[in-house]
């Protein structure tokens, strides 16, 4: 009973990103515990592991891009940065435990003398434990927009201005690229692409609930146009949302809706590979709500878009997510040239959101990993992430060397992308 109690808690704690907290925090030491302990031991005590090494095999470190992290702040360097007034008022308890267990995932302290500094310092030391050449993309964060255009600051969760994600990834080009995050419904928005594209921006991110995208409204057309002639990828989260609640706009996640900037030729990426809550089937108006991953996989199998869509695998491991979903995407291995890693850094360090031990129970991971993997989050959350997804089997199944050789995805020129997806590299 305990452990299933847990489990449940867990389920809600993700789904509802930490509003399941209070009623887990009981049953922490059953599993994973609830906080980052942040250990300061050298990465070089778990990174020369038997178990880290055997993981990095067949994986070529100079293409391991992470297509899927977050830059976060609080604008007290002068960054730009912003979160929600309600992170910090007593009266909205879990906004405020949502700030806390975040900070706590990066490992800044909430009275850090900058958080934004402190939230990169830890990021890069993270990424040290890497092979030279591996690459983080960084993800700016626009602010929501109402259908007339006008900012909305009341719905907007966070905010990491693209001024601010460039210049982290130019302080620290060794590791770090970034992603631009560009409104469609502002004035400028073409400008504002135009620059970012100047600015090297590899991508563009939306989180259409967040943001209120309708991701099939024509007024996008024109963004996606010039997506398109630059080759540039739009990773889109489809499915559900509850990290950054922002506009609040759960319809706008339906990753149907992402055809029509596929019909444009643009590239997009789906983040989560969709694998979270359910959206409504347009293709089949009668019928009710299904799970927005068997969606994902009807876009994936559907023909025209087999050179333009993909999907990214962060956050696909967590508790909330199906064990479908899970064993679908280890076993088509048909889709594993067009799945890109990611971690969602720093949801790795938010304990209860990846069990290990569950993993076991469902038989996807052998029982022997599960100490080692505990021991590398204690001190690494980011190559925590990668070793796990590197240990993953469903029998004979495992996801693809092809998976974590996503640099090819980012390079300039449609057809040298379309090209590049064909090929297998060798394991």
């Amino acid at each position: 009973m305990r452990r299933r109690h847990w489990l449940g808690c867990c389920a809600a704690l993700g789904s509802g990103f930490l509003t399941g907290l209070q009623g887990c925090a009981g049953f922490a030491a059953a599993d994973e515990g609830l906080r980052n302990p942040c250990r300061a031991q050298a990465v070089a005590d778990v990174a020369d592991s038997d178990l880290v090494q055997a993981s990095f095999e067949g994986v070529d470190g100079a293409a391991l891009w992470d297509v899927h992290a977050h830059l976060l702040g609080t604008g007290d360097s002068g960054s730009g940065c912003s979160v929600h007034a309600s992170t910090r008022q007593w009266w909205q308890p879990i906004e405020v435990l949502r700030r806390r267990m975040i900070l706590n995932a990066a490992c800044v302290a909430d009275g850090a003398e900058s958080v934004d500094r402190a939230y990169v310092e830890r990021l890069a030391a993270l990424t040290r434990a890497f092979p030279d050449g591996a690459r983080w993309l960084l993800f700016a964060f626009e602010h929501a927009y109402d259908d007339d255009g006008r900012r909305r600051d009341d719905w907007t969760t966070f905010h990491v201005p693209n001024e601010y994600a460039a210049s982290i990834a130019r302080a620290h080009r060794q590791c770090f690229e970034w992603v631009a995050s560009i409104h469609p419904y502002r004035d400028d928005a073409i400008e504002r692409l135009d620059a970012a594209i100047a600015a090297g921006a590899r991508a563009v991110k939306w989180l259409p609930s967040a943001m209120n995208i309708d991701l099939r409204s024509p007024r996008n057309n024109a963004f996606y146009d010039r997506l398109a002639a630059a080759a540039l990828p739009l990773i889109v989260h489809c499915g559900e949302e509850h990290a950054a609640p922002g506009a609040r706009r759960a319809e706008f996640g339906n990753p149907l809706h992402a055809r029509t900037a596929l019909e444009r030729g643009v590239r997009v990426i789906i983040a989560h590979a969709a694998s979270l809550g359910r959206a409504n089937d347009i293709d089949k108006p009668s019928a009710p709500n299904v799970s927005a991953f068997d969606l994902f996989a009807r876009l994936m199998d559907e023909t025209p878009w087999r050179e333009v869509l993909l999907g990214d695998v962060s956050a696909l491991f967590q508790v909330n997510r199906s064990t479908h979903a899970w064993r679908t995407v280890l076993r088509r291995q048909d889709w594993h040239a067009r799945l890109l890693h990611g971690s969602d850094y720093p949801l790795p360090g938010v304990l209860p959101l990846t069990s290990p031990a569950r993993l076991v129970a469902e038989g996807l991971l052998e029982a022997s990993a599960v100490e080692p993997l505990r021991r590398i989050r204690d001190v690494n959350p980011l190559l925590f992430d990668f070793v796990l997804k590197r240990q993953l089997r469903d029998g004979s199944a495992k996801l693809s060397p092809l998976v974590f050789d996503t640099r090819r995805h980012f390079n300039s020129g449609s057809a040298t992308v379309a090209a590049a997806s064909r090929q297998e590299p060798a394991a």
